[in-house]
């Protein structure tokens, strides 16, 4: 699941028969060719093997891939760097993604077979998208009332 600084997600796979660290390049690929702008992806640690680790840093200018086990001095370093630390905190922001897509559906479905399932995926995709928007449209709301009582309270001023 890709997911952007506004919190959308604007890509996402299903993944039959296939383990996280065979489909880290294929994933950023696919967005790379939607979204050329992409330039920092933040992945778990069942992302990662050597080769994985080499094409990303190739692909990205900053590339969030932990390793599992024993880091040396070189990845030691890299994870100590400001811009890393940064990308690995707001990684918790995709757990959360998944959990809204959990409240918005995906947690039963009741569709059958692998088509009905991918749909069904799709659709929780686009729900907690559409909920995201509605989200944002509340907050605007919201701020704009509190701007016109704001105006609304000021005393008026007799020249």
């Amino acid at each position: 699941m890709l997911e952007d600084q506004h919190q959308f997600i604007l890509h996402h796979r299903v993944m039959w028969k296939e383990t996280d660290d065979k489909v880290a390049v294929l994933m950023v690929d696919a967005a790379k060719e939607r979204f050329p702008s992409l330039n920092q992806y933040s992945f778990d640690k069942g992302f990662y093997s050597p080769a994985n680790a080499k094409a990303l840093d190739k692909k990205l200018d900053l590339c969030v891939l932990p390793k599992k086990g024993k880091l040396n001095k070189a990845e030691q370093e890299k994870a100590q760097e400001e811009d890393y630390q940064q990308a690995r905190r707001q990684h918790s922001a995709v757990e959360s993604c998944i959990n809204n897509l959990d409240i918005r559906g995906l947690s039963r479905c009741l569709s059958y077979g692998a088509n009905g399932f991918e749909r069904h995926v799709g659709l929780c995709v686009v729900a907690t998208n559409v909920h995201r928007i509605g989200l944002i449209l509340q907050r605007q709301a919201r701020e704009k009332l509190k701007k016109e009582n704001q105006r609304a309270q000021q005393p008026l001023i007799a020249a």
